[in-house]
């Protein structure tokens, strides 16, 4: 299944909507809608002006999935564990986990971790609750480091290998990665700063679900086929609704609603770092030019978690870039909701900090330009206030 999720582009600005409700029209079906629908939708107050962030990231995509692998070089174990495209953050904890027999087959308890992004940190904390003392290594932490500029949504299958690879053993450790995270996340719910939360969402499209999209309307021209991973999860995922017309505000013909977990990340990056900083735990900036460097290191285990940084350090050609940009907008408290517009590359997030609106061009796989293009993001956000009556 070539798909490219969570895109944006398009016209026609629109600002300081009032307030919108809607009414239900028609009789709701059991089979369509199992719920009421929710209260009056907050409408996105979307235009250029309003916007107060831009950021690029690149994701490290691997055909192969995230590389988990040991070996001993430069005297010392060392324990590759990168490579999670856009799923970083949704299987940090579980592909920690999923790395701990290589770490403890070492025999230390005195580890190093390469780099402070979501899964040197998850990796790092994971190594701590097992008994470990931890010495994070890197030029960057939060909110500097890439995984910083993530939107947030939970999406454990967004471009974690292509269909080529995802074999059965290969989907029942992605599964179990998966499910492992999930865990951890809902014992996160409820703390202070809310670092995660669930939030329904609603997926728009012109034409029926069940009709396939045109080949434009996918972008990303060299991306390679994406495995359809998400229904080995189908137990612990809220089922989406159909809703019918007069059951959304929304100027398309077509909508569902879903939920979905979502991290704040900025809350969630500070809770990790005082965990870890609070189990003892120690951060030394240092610059890697040559893994060789990792032979100076006191520790005897050294775990790389450099995300794309492995392909310029490692020589790893495998780790392809796909460049990712966000706007962020002037928070909106009442907006609670997640969008995504199938067909127009588009997707909305809500979170404390701002609301994140995710916008990429059809050449942005295989692309490490990380300059920032102002006008894609301004013209995601014109496309989301066309969708407001």
């Amino acid at each position: 299944m070539k798909r490219r999720l969570f895109l944006g582009a398009g016209t026609a600005a629109l600002a300081n909507l009032p307030k919108c409700s809607y009414a239900q029209t028609t009789a709701p079906s059991t089979a369509l809608n199992a719920f009421a629908p929710p209260g009056p939708i907050a409408p996105l107050r979307a235009s250029a002006d309003r916007i107060i962030d831009l950021n690029v990231c690149l994701r490290p995509f691997r055909a192969q999935g995230p590389r988990i692998a040991s070996e001993q070089r430069y005297g010392k174990t060392i324990v590759h564990h990168y490579g999670h495209g856009g799923s970083g953050w949704s299987l940090s904890w579980g592909s920690a986990r999923l790395a701990l027999p290589l770490i403890r087959a070492s025999g230390h308890k005195q580890i190093a971790v390469i780099g402070c992004g979501a899964i040197g940190l998850t990796t790092a904390r994971v190594a701590q609750m097992n008994g470990m003392k931890v010495r994070i290594y890197c030029k960057e932490r939060p909110p500097e480091v890439a995984s910083s500029k993530a939107t947030g949504l939970w999406s454990p299958d967004s471009r974690i290998c292509s269909s080529e690879y995802a074999t059965p053993a290969w989907t029942q450790a992605w599964a179990s990665m998966a499910r492992s995270s999930f865990k951890t996340y809902q014992s996160l719910l409820g703390l202070a700063d809310r670092p995660v939360e669930w939030r329904d969402g609603y997926i728009l499209s012109d034409i029926p679900f069940d009709q396939p999209l045109p080949d434009s309307a996918h972008g990303g021209i060299d991306e390679p086929d994406y495995p359809d991973l998400i229904g080995e999860l189908d137990d612990i995922r809220p089922k989406s609704v159909l809703l019918r017309p007069g059951e959304h505000p929304f100027r398309v013909a077509h909508a569902k609603r879903f939920t979905q977990m979502s991290f704040n990340i900025s809350s969630y990056q500070r809770l990790l770092m005082d965990d870890f900083l609070r189990a003892g735990g120690e951060i030394v900036h240092e610059v890697f030019e040559h893994p060789r460097q990792f032979g100076a290191l006191r520790e005897r285990t050294v775990v790389n978690c450099t995300g794309y940084g492995a392909r310029a350090l490692l020589g790893d050609k495998s780790i392809i870039p796909v460049r990712g940009q966000t706007a962020r907008l002037v928070p909106q408290i009442e907006v609670d909701y997640a969008l995504i517009y199938r067909g127009h590359n588009l997707f909305m997030l809500p979170r404390r900090d701002g609301v994140l609106v995710q916008a990429q061009g059809e050449h942005d796989f295989g692309n490490e330009d990380t300059r920032i293009d102002r006008a894609l993001s301004v013209a995601a956000v014109e496309r989301l206030a066309t969708l407001f009556a």
